[in-house]
């Protein structure tokens, strides 16, 4: 072979090496463009399946990569977040209706005593006015509620007679039972009676000498009509 023909053969060798690595850059693209979707934006293997990792574990990116197209482990990738549970709206409580508590009946007295100088004109067993209206509040107070027994009891001052003074103690008596059964209570459960002098108020000797306006005046607490309320208490609907 002349010189000229082994110049050919020679040159042919050494143009087959670049043309083999010419022909694999220009498939190159065509490899990477049919990569997975998944791997969009990354160098990936001749199969187009794995990313292309450097010695150091490190991606290639090329022009198309976005932090959109982020895959792991070469970058982060931004996961959705859950939205946090929309809790239910709460049910509505059903409040039951109660019935309204009826109020205590307020324990009554169980002894009034009335004074007799407002009850009564001096030396007199006729109401006085203003002494009937003080007798209404009582029967005010017993509305709805019934005692076993009630029991008026007139008393006088020591001036006077024993017998005078029993008198008039029984008639205040009975003038105070007979508005009260006036005013629809019951006459049975009334009993009036009288004391005269003999239950004063006063002590010994608080209330001396004649009779005269300033001892009478001291003598006034022991003219008085009593009422008291004895034995149990029956409420009939009283609020």
């Amino acid at each position: 072979m002349n010189r000229s023909a082994q110049k050919v053969s020679a040159m042919k060798m050494i143009m087959k090496p670049m043309v083999a690595a010419i022909a694999a850059m220009l498939l190159l693209p065509a490899m990477v463009q049919g990569a997975d979707s998944k791997n969009q934006g990354y160098l990936v293997d001749t199969y187009g399946n794995n990313v292309t990792m450097s010695g150091t574990n490190l991606c290639w990116r090329d022009s198309d990569w976005t932090p959109a197209r982020s895959v792991e482990p070469c970058d982060p990738v931004n996961k959705p977040v859950a939205a946090a549970p929309v809790p239910p709206a709460p049910r509505p409580v059903a409040v039951a209706e109660v019935a309204p508590a009826l109020e205590p009946a307020k324990p009554l007295p169980q002894k009034i005593s009335f004074s007799g100088d407002a009850l009564f004109a001096f030396d007199k067993a006729v109401l006085k006015p203003e002494g009937k209206v003080m007798l209404d509040g009582l029967v005010n107070q017993l509305e709805g509620a019934t005692y076993d027994n009630i029991i008026a009891t007139g008393h006088t001052d020591r001036f006077g007679s024993n017998a005078y003074n029993q008198k008039l103690s029984e008639r205040r008596a009975q003038a105070v039972k007979d508005h009260l059964v006036g005013k629809n209570v019951q006459a049975s459960r009334i009993d009036a009676e009288g004391r005269g002098e003999a239950q004063p108020v006063t002590k010994p000797g608080d209330c001396r000498g004649a009779k005269s306006a300033r001892v009478v005046a001291c003598l006034q607490p022991d003219r008085r009509v009593d009422v008291e309320m004895k034995g149990s208490k029956t409420v009939t609907g009283s609020r």
